[in-house]
């Protein structure tokens, strides 16, 4: 199952779940109704206000309300994102100038992932109090997310193990499980409210009251209120423990297949089953983000269970794992406890020696359906070759992107042109609406970048995300309006520069209105085709000298998206309005449709067989920019 069919496959199952919730909710208002009844119409022969059937209406709509906007309130809290989720529980961000080992280790793993995802690098968080191996991503979009571990992963995991986790997590990121868990969270959390309240009423309704017999009826309103519920919420429960079971199986297979060995994560696994603190957390907000999290934090029943037991999950990744290994594992853990940093150098830290970049001119292998396969799913290689990307980059520019005053300016610097009028212009965009510290330092960055190989500018600008979200609302606004000046200027800007610009602007939407990130869409491709046509149009004229072999390209991609159609090669007169058009509404394309298109797109960058690493790097700014990512290389060419 490729990404766009596991996008396809949660909409379906968000679609199932909206409608048991759905169906749930009927059944609590259905329920609330009879107690309604009960006390009103069949206790000491008291009636509601006004006719029974008015009553029943004022508790549908009591009820109602009371889940509606109990699930609403917590979603809002959570607007903000993966951040909002990891700081409720504790959660500390990982400091930029941090030279701690534990800190630094993590940071490069979580880099690393993320780059050999294509995905901007998440905010890292840490639960300094939890000593239990625990783990999770949070948020609404790659975008906005956010990665926390434990002290106790920090400490206890060595490198491989780490890796496994996080590896884990990033599953969960890239098959859009996270925005599902936020909205699990806000009807429970609706359902949660309604037995609260009802339960407030029966500890503090009637005392003010001199009729006992009028305070009956409303105790008992209140009692169906407080039971229903409960009721409610526990079949919510086993709603919600159904579905991440399945899901946590599913993370694993994923992070095996990324990380390429099971020794990491099944390791993981073996600590939290050999260990006295296994994988509980202590915050008393865990409940509600169980079936966020790597491990188990709660200690449920099998029945609410919101993972697979333990032995299960070693066993799929090891099938010879006997459970019978167990006490052996604990005794050594209990005697000698384990360190992640002594095992790291008793393995040794350094790891193979990465493979050297390619040039950008070097071709590359690939078909139109082997790039669409990669999109949303990394591997091992691609790993190993994320750490190859960081290690390439200069100390002076990954120190940048680590640094919050820097980002701005680093980036402004990948979407300079070269020296001459476009430039200048560019200047004068700056000036016009940034101060003259960013102004004068996205210059001297852009001198730096402009010996920076292409395969680096994608990453670098991965790696600058989470200190460029940590700026206030007001600069990230102006920072979208700086990327659009730069990459509108004079209309001279390369495409590459143009996309890595719209990239950048449609990341830091999504950060800043988290909950309004991009979700997979519904539009057919069909009603797509006046912009799916100038994007194939554009595409296929970047880097080609004559207009016939554009063409050439042009009818190659054509030819996989709308075999049937008869549209001749018309570049647009203005390639950068009319890219700036087609987006939103490409972007809003069905999975399948989108996946066509992508194919197409290959197919017109790739027809004449070769593929440089320029033309790969432009197509995964491309693909990025529909939130389709690619990892930061394709097969090399033999």
């Amino acid at each position: 199952m490729n990404f766009f069919a596991r996008q396809d496959q949660a909409r379906r199952q968000s679609r199932r779940l909206v409608l048991l919730f759905t169906l749930a909710v009927v059944a609590i208002v259905v329920a609330v109704d009879l107690f309604f009844l009960l006390a009103f119409g069949g206790l000491s022969g008291v009636s509601a206000p006004g006719s029974t059937g008015a009553g029943l209406v004022m508790a549908t709509l009591l009820t109602l309300s009371i889940i509606g906007l109990g699930s609403l309130y917590r979603i809002s809290s959570l607007r903000q994102g993966g951040a909002a989720v990891a700081t409720q529980l504790g959660g500390t961000p990982v400091p930029e100038d941090t030279h701690d080992f534990h800190y630094r280790r993590l940071r490069n793993v979580v880099e690393e992932i993320a780059i050999a995802s294509g995905v901007p690098v998440p905010q890292v968080f840490v639960l300094e109090q939890e000593a239990g191996i625990n783990a999770f991503a949070a948020g609404y979009a790659p975008s906005d997310a956010a990665v926390a571990v434990t002290r106790g992963a920090l400490d206890k995991l060595n490198r491989d193990e780490l890796q496994g986790v996080i590896a884990h997590e990033f599953s969960h990121v890239l098959n859009g499980d996270m925005r599902l868990n936020i909205r699990l969270m806000g009807v429970l959390f609706g359902i949660l409210v309604l037995a609260v309240v009802g339960r407030k009423i029966l500890q503090h309704g009637g005392r003010g009251s001199r009729n006992s017999k009028g305070a009956g009826p409303v105790l008992l309103a209140a009692l169906g209120l407080m039971v229903v519920g409960y009721i409610g919420l526990f079949f919510g429960r086993l709603i919600k423990a159904g579905v991440s079971r399945q899901r946590e199986f599913l993370a694993d297979a994923s992070a095996v297949q990324f990380t390429r060995q099971t020794k990491g994560l099944a390791g993981a696994l073996k600590k939290i089953a050999g260990l006295s603190e296994g994988s509980k957390l202590a915050s008393r907000d865990t409940e509600e983000v169980a079936h966020m999290l790597f491990g188990d934090g709660v200690g449920y029943s099998s029945l609410f269970a919101t993972h697979p037991p333990l032995v299960a999950r070693i066993q799929a990744l090891e099938p010879s794992f006997k459970p019978s290994a167990l006490p052996d594992l604990v005794a050594r853990w209990q005697m000698h406890p384990p360190s992640g940093l002594d095992e790291d150098l008793a393995l040794g830290l350094a790891g193979p020696a990465p493979p050297p970049l390619p040039g950008e001119q070097v071709e590359l292998q690939v078909t139109p359906p082997s790039v669409v396969a990669q999109v949303g799913a990394p591997r091992s290689d691609d790993y190993v070759r994320a750490g190859a990307l960081v290690d390439a980059m200069p100390e002076v520019l990954r120190r940048a992107a680590h640094e919050r005053e820097e980002a701005v300016p680093l980036l402004f610097g990948l979407l300079m042109a070269e020296p001459g009028p476009v430039r200048e212009r560019q200047q004068f965009e700056l000036a016009a609406r940034n101060d003259e510290r960013v102004a004068r330092q996205a210059l001297d960055y852009a001198d730096r970048l402009s010996e920076l190989p292409r395969l680096l500018h994608l990453p670098l600008a991965a790696m600058a995300m989470p200190a460029l979200r940590k700026r206030p609302r007001p600069e990230l606004e102006r920072f979208m309006d700086g990327c659009f000046a730069l990459t509108h200027a004079d209309g001279q800007v390369s495409l590459f520069e143009y996309c890595l610009g719209r990239l950048l602007r449609v990341q830091v939407r999504d950060a800043l209105d988290p909950a309004g990130a991009w979700v997979p869409g519904h539009r057919h491709l069909s009603r797509c085709a006046p912009h799916a046509i100038a994007l194939m149009a554009v595409l296929a004229q970047a880097g080609l000298a004559d207009a016939d072999s554009a063409r050439r390209a042009y009818l190659a991609g054509m030819a996989r998206v709308f075999p049937r159609l008869d549209a001749p090669y018309q570049p647009p007169a203005d390639p950068l309005r009319a890219l700036d058009e087609a987006w939103p509404v490409l972007d809003e394309l069905e999975p399948m449709g989108k996946e066509l298109l992508l194919e197409g797109l290959v197919a017109a960058v790739s027809h004449d067989g070769r593929l440089h690493v320029a033309e790969a790097e432009l197509l995964r700014v491309v693909c990025a920019s529909l939130h389709c990512p690619l990892p930061p290389m394709l097969e090399q060419r033999g």
